[in-house]
């Protein structure tokens, strides 16, 4: 494979759209605060990475939801994006977003962890601006700040690390965390004060937020995710604030099966005003819910409820097979204050069908049992058919994004064929409805309406 040095720089010229509609632009007035609101309209956008073929594609919300027609497929290859495609880059294998430079518009954060650098660690987060017109004025590349890395860019998270209401970028490698000062500069990168993560452990992820009540203070919490060297979860967590960064930091016990490889979400399922942390875990076909409060990582870790498809009120029966736990997302999909679960399930059995997959959405309540409900390609106004190997639900993922104040689900069928194309991949988008998601208007596409059609490709591996 050929190797390169990236230009750190920040690039401003024009993106090229492949063809494809933008939103009209807005004006400097329409800048909103919403975290993934690229363009300043005051709807919340869906960004679909797609690491097999390197790209991103942004769908921009509206009072109609989202689709092909207001969309535009950001790569290495787009002008004044940093960099060279290559086939190995996994650029959009995850993908974040946040407002970077403070110009009042979210920007696009995604983690390249194959992409090869010159003389250096492995592993790239490119920001992308938004703006009024979209994504118009270039970006800036991330490396690793130390050449001994490996993968950085397996994950990203852009929240408040220190407490000052600024937001930073952290950014986990497959051996470290990694986090910016408030100027977000390249250059400005450090690893916690106080080393935290085990030598034996590959990092595959991170989400962050605000777990804790008094005695630590409204800071954010980041939780780490991967395995160790025996294969066994490994799931750390690292307290923000001021003061020495990993100092208040711990593993969550691998003997608890609540830990987490591959899914991990935030939000706040009880009610209480603490968000609580979900996690997913295929292997066991389980999802584990830690509640938030005064404290939410303990000795004796008490807050936490376990949950599968054998629980009372959960649709169908554990299998192997299953996967129960692969993909999880949290948001209000009916808007009464309450946080709902999604979970995917995307070697579901459907109908005798094997491998067609299914996704179970929980209500959120006081109650730890949590009533839900079964949606997959054989339910009622949801496109397409039960085929083997669909993987339906192998990911997840909650927004508002026509803004009517309930969260719609977006969710990946990894394995759909489309023509004889196989395995290509597919998104199909539910409304956020009373007392469950409706089926109706449902919206579903795929990579050939954007100009992004191979066998394998996989669309819609990452949703954010």
């Amino acid at each position: 494979m050929r190797l390169k040095r990236l230009a750190t720089a920040t690039a401003v010229a024009a993106l090229t759209t492949a063809g494809l509609t933008l939103l009209p632009a807005g004006t400097a007035s329409a800048a909103t605060v919403l975290k993934d609101d690229y363009n300043g309209d005051g709807y919340r956008d869906l960004a679909i990475g797609t690491p097999k073929a390197n790209s991103v594609t942004v769908t921009f919300g509206s009072a109609s939801g989202v689709g092909p027609g207001k969309s535009v497929t950001v790569s290495q290859a787009t002008t004044g994006v940093p960099g060279t495609t290559e086939a190995e880059d996994e650029f959009g294998e995850n993908v974040t977003s946040g407002d970077v430079n403070g110009d009042g518009y979210a920007d696009l954060i995604v983690g390249a962890p194959g992409e090869q650098v010159a003389d250096w660690a492995s592993g790239s987060v490119t920001v992308v601006w938004g703006g009024a017109k979209g994504f118009t004025t270039g970006g800036r590349v991330y490396h690793s700040p130390t050449a001994d890395d490996e993968r950085f860019g397996e994950g990203a998270v852009f929240v408040d690390l220190d407490g000052d209401d600024h937001a930073q970028l952290s950014v986990v490698s497959a051996k470290k965390w990694w986090w910016y000062s408030d100027s977000n500069a390249p250059q400005d990168g450090y690893a916690p004060e106080v080393e935290f993560v085990p030598s034996d452990v590959t990092l595959e992820g991170q989400t962050a937020d605000q777990f804790h009540g008094t005695g630590v203070g409204r800071t954010y919490t980041y939780v780490l995710y991967g395995k160790h060297a025996d294969g066994s979860p490994y799931m750390g967590w690292v307290n923000g604030g001021p003061g020495d960064i990993g100092y208040y930091s711990g593993e969550i016990d691998r003997d608890y099966t609540g830990s987490t490889t591959e899914a991990a979400a935030t939000g706040d399922v009880n009610g209480d005003g603490y968000p609580d942390l979900v996690t997913g875990q295929r292997a066991d076909n389980t999802i584990w819910i830690f509640y938030g409060g005064s404290t939410i990582f303990g000795d004796e870790m008490e807050a936490m409820h376990k949950i599968t498809q054998d629980s009372a009120g959960v649709p169908g029966v554990t299998e192997p097979e299953d996967g129960f736990g692969a993909s999880v997302t949290v948001g209000d999909m009916d808007g009464d204050g309450y946080d709902d679960i999604a979970v995917g399930a995307p070697g579901e059995t459907v109908d005798g069908v094997t491998g067609t997959g299914s996704v179970t959405v929980l209500k959120g309540q006081k109650d730890t049992a949590l009533p839900g409900r079964a949606y997959h390609q054989e339910t009622s106004g949801v496109p397409g058919v039960a085929e083997k190997g669909d993987a339906f639900g192998s990911t997840v993922r909650f927004k508002d994004i026509n803004g009517n104040g309930r969260a719609d689900l977006a969710v990946t069928a990894s394995g759909e064929d489309i023509g004889s194309t196989a395995d290509a991949g597919a998104v199909t988008v539910l409304r956020g409805s009373s007392p469950y998601l409706t089926t109706t208007a449902v919206t579903s596409f795929n990579g050939a309406d954007f100009g992004l059609l191979g066998a394998g490709l996989h669309f819609g591996t990452t949703l954010r």
